[in-house]
This record gives structure tokens, sequence and C-alpha cells, in this order.
């Protein structure tokens, strides 16, 4: 059962970004996950005037993070708040900014009140980070499982996402993915391109459009759905393998395939 003292805000940023606000009313705090730009985020924070506790990095490109400066400055400032205790990858401190908070794959943590559980999801790049927080049902994935896709491999390799992206799919089929960019639509196109007869995926396909065209945003999605739909975690399925011409293949040798599909599409 979700927790309902727990509500999850995702802010549009940029031009296709979201970051994410988790506001604990039981306990009266919030925390942010990414910051591409800090205005939606302060402005969210001012509407739910609660002190943000902790902010949550998920990997160093500059559009998750760009925006720290100016959130961190506004929360001390406009808004009268204390610092904010800033959370990223130990791996990955080097190309972060400033950290409150290293951690680990496997570590446990707390933010805004919640218990969260980092996961390792390198490869859009080393040092990736996911948190899923149990108790909202929400798991964080940002640049790693996607809406109907993936992250480009800019560091890791085809097997390492694979197998990454695996911890991901053993969680609750009732856990919400909250990816931070806007890129469903494109992902749509480019599964149907693989030619799959997958009922599925075209009953998706036609809510993505709808959801588009009223400027509703496609995230978070549900696990069960990404299950069904998404070809980065079915590269092990039989009908997916046959599709794409490799029914002998292994898993990681069609995520390869399909991920290399994807860069060229």
């Amino acid at each position: 059962m979700v927790n309902s003292s727990i509500a999850i805000h995702t802010l549009p940023c940029l031009s296709d970004n979201y970051a994410y606000v988790v506001h604990n009313s039981a306990a009266g705090t919030a925390a942010v996950v990414d910051v591409p730009e800090a205005g939606p985020l302060v402005a969210k924070i001012s509407e739910l005037n609660v002190p943000v506790t902790d902010i949550f990095l998920t990997h160093h490109h500059w559009d998750h993070i760009d925006g720290l400066p100016d959130l961190q400055a506004a929360l001390t400032g406009s808004l009268g708040q204390a610092p904010a205790q800033v959370i990223g990858a130990k791996a990955d401190a080097h190309r972060l900014p400033t950290l409150d908070k290293a951690v680990n794959p496997g570590d446990r943590l707390t933010l805004c009140g919640i218990d969260g559980e980092i996961y390792d999801v390198s490869g859009h790049t080393l040092g990736h980070l996911a948190l899923h927080l149990p108790s909202a049902k929400a798991v964080f994935t940002a640049d790693s499982l996607m809406a109907m896709g993936c992250g480009r491999l800019f560091e890791g390799s085809a097997a390492q996402m694979w197998h990454r992206l695996l911890q991901l799919r053993a969680l609750p089929q009732n856990t919400w993915v909250y990816s931070v960019h806007e890129y469903t639509a494109s992902n749509m196109a480019f599964t149907q391109s693989l030619g799959e007869d997958n009922p599925a995926i075209n009953a998706r396909a036609a809510e993505i459009t709808k959801d588009r065209a009223a400027g509703r945003p496609t995230v978070p999605s549900l696990l069960a759905l990404e299950m069904q739909t998404n070809p980065f975690l079915r590269a092990d399925d039989p009908a997916l393998k046959t599709a794409v011409g490799m029914p002998e293949a292994n898993a990681e040798q069609v995520f390869a395939e399909i991920r290399a599909r994807k860069d060229k599409f």
C-alpha cells in the first residue's frame, strides 16, 4: 500500500527534462531529485511552503545538476530555509557538485523521512545511481530506465546496462518509474519500428499520442507496463528476439543490437 502522506510532483524543466519534489506531509519536509534548473523547483517548494532537507543527484550530466547553485541560494535566501543535504554517488563525487553525503550502491538512506535504497545503474554514465523509495512505490531512474527506452551508452557497455536494468525489472511491478526526459514519443516510434506484433505496444502508443497532444507528461510510468512494452527490458523475450531477427541470440546480444539501432533511429 502506498504511503498516503507521500506526494511526488513532476516538474518540467529546460526543453525536455523533469525534476521531482518528494513531499512527505507526515514529516512536514520535502526532497528534490535532480536539478536541471532552479525556477520550477523553487516555485513548487514555495507553493508547498515546506523545508527541503535533501537533494539527490543521480549523475553528473549538466542537465541534472546545473540548477543546484541557484536552488541552494533560493532555499537559504528567499525561502529562508536551512541548507539542504546534497547526496550523490561516492564513485562520481569528482564530477558532481560538492556532496554532503556520498553513497554507494546497496546503501540505504532516509530522505525527508522516507527510507530509500540505492542502485547502481551504470551504463549511460559510470556512477549513475537510481533511488528506490519502497513506501512510495517509486524508483527514480533518471537516464537509465526511461519510458519505453533507456539512456544512450556514453560510458558503459550494453551488457553492463542490460544487467543493471534487470535489477530494476525485479522491483515490484506496481512501482512507478520516474525518469527524467520527455523522450517517450520518440521511444514509442522506435519500439514500433522493430516490427513486433504486440497489442500492448499499440495500446500504449495511442495513450502516448493522446497525452502529448494534450501537453501531459508521459512519466512516471508503471513498471508493469514497461515490462510489457519497453524493448530494453525485454531483450530476453522470444517474441522480440524473433522480431529483430535474432531468435537464437542471448539477451546481451539482443540488447546491444536494439541499442545500436536506437542510436541510428
